[in-house]
């Protein structure tokens, strides 16, 4: 395979993998927490408690923390060689993903730490606090993360087609 093709076998699973977490992270925003906010603040809370240990998985980190590496790649072949038609919108979805990453380091994991750190739901004398504390906040962020995650989709998106 020579230089265009890498270039491009790498915006292509560059993009694959930014579909796929844009996707998860849209499904939960449509899905998953408008149907937890239907349900009792125990059930609320261990579900949540559970999601969050049930997708550290590899599966999850491949997707990830590969999107990041392969958006990555992807740039550094773009700029090889002086930059190509490709290569801004690459850019601007590396750094759209990387503040997906900050967002979920700086808000999203962190309110699941606390969320865990208030142990079994069953044993809360009042779970309401609890869940009033993770649950907008934690919705707010996921889906600003959902829309970078988006945008740097469609960025990647409209890098193929100027490549």
């Amino acid at each position: 395979m020579d230089g265009n093709g890498v270039r491009t076998a790498s915006l292509v699973a560059a993009t694959l993998t930014t579909g796929l977490m844009a996707g998860l992270l849209y499904g939960y925003a449509c899905s998953v927490m408008p149907a937890l906010r239907r349900v009792d603040d125990r059930t609320f809370i261990e579900v949540m408690q559970r999601i969050n240990v049930a997708i550290l998985n590899g599966w999850f980190f491949l997707g990830f923390l590969g999107t990041l590496l392969l958006t990555g790649l992807t740039l550094v072949l773009h700029l090889v060689g002086g930059p190509r038609p490709g290569t801004y919108p690459v850019a601007a979805a590396f750094v759209l993903y990387l503040a997906v990453l900050g967002v979920t380091r700086g808000f999203n994991i962190r309110l699941n730490a606390e969320l865990a750190a208030a142990g079994p739901p069953a044993q809360l004398d009042d779970p309401a606090p609890v869940r009033h504390r993770f649950e907008d906040p934690w919705v707010r962020w996921h889906l600003v993360r959902t829309v970078l995650a988006t945008l740097a989709l469609a960025c990647l998106c409209w890098a193929l087609t100027l490549d």
